[in-house]
């Protein structure tokens, strides 16, 4: 959602996505997408794909550091913003700023303070199509992994569950929307539970 706002801006051109992948696992970190996936995502979008390596269980020295080599590299090639999609975190959002300042770079929120209820519905209002791959269960019941978010998603998510998963409760693989080129295939995997997080792992076709 994020990406199609700034797109809809003549103001920016989208240079690249930038991501973290778990190297051991060689998946998206606290999503579990596979990288072959993640991928394909960005072929689809057209986009540029730099992904930044860390290790699991990667400290905040580790990430700053390896995120803060990465951002560099797009420095110097001329690149002054990067673009997050939070959506009313604040403490996230001030970490993410303060980051940025070491190397002189700005960060945007093109969805800042939009009411998440809405943006729920026009996630699908304009056709895009995800499935959860990533459910806290101390908060959101694991049936909800693996599912398609959908209207029914929505109004079957409990009152104190945020509607796009903000606080953590649900994380997501978006696979076709007005974004895309076209949808990214995939089939289903196993559902696992580990670090405490129930995953639904999806398989590239």
């Amino acid at each position: 959602m994020a990406l199609h706002a700034l797109r809809a801006s003549p103001e920016y051109r989208v240079a690249a996505l930038l991501t973290t992948v778990t190297e051991e696992y060689d998946r998206i970190s606290m999503h579990g997408v596979r990288r072959a996936l993640l991928e394909r995502q960005a072929e689809s979008l057209g986009l540029p794909l730099h992904a930044v390596l860390i290790p699991p269980q990667c400290s905040n020295a580790i990430y700053e550091e390896r995120m803060q080599e990465a951002l560099e590299l797009h420095f110097a090639k001329g690149v002054r913003h990067v673009v997050f999609g939070d959506i009313f975190l604040e403490d996230l959002r001030a970490y993410r700023e303060k980051n940025l300042e070491r190397i002189s770079m700005k960060a945007l929120f093109p969805i800042w303070k939009r009411d998440t209820r809405e943006l729920a519905r026009e996630f699908v209002r304009q056709g895009f199509r995800a499935v959860t791959v990533c459910v806290d269960p101390r908060v959101l019941d694991d049936s909800f992994a693996g599912r398609e978010l959908d209207s029914t998603f929505f109004a079957s998510l409990p009152p104190a569950v945020d509607a796009c998963g903000e606080n953590g409760e649900f994380h997501t693989f978006v696979f076709d929307g007005p974004v895309f080129r076209a949808p990214i295939a995939f089939r289903a995997g196993e559902k696992v539970l580990r670090d405490g997080f129930c995953f639904f792992d999806l398989l590239p076709e």
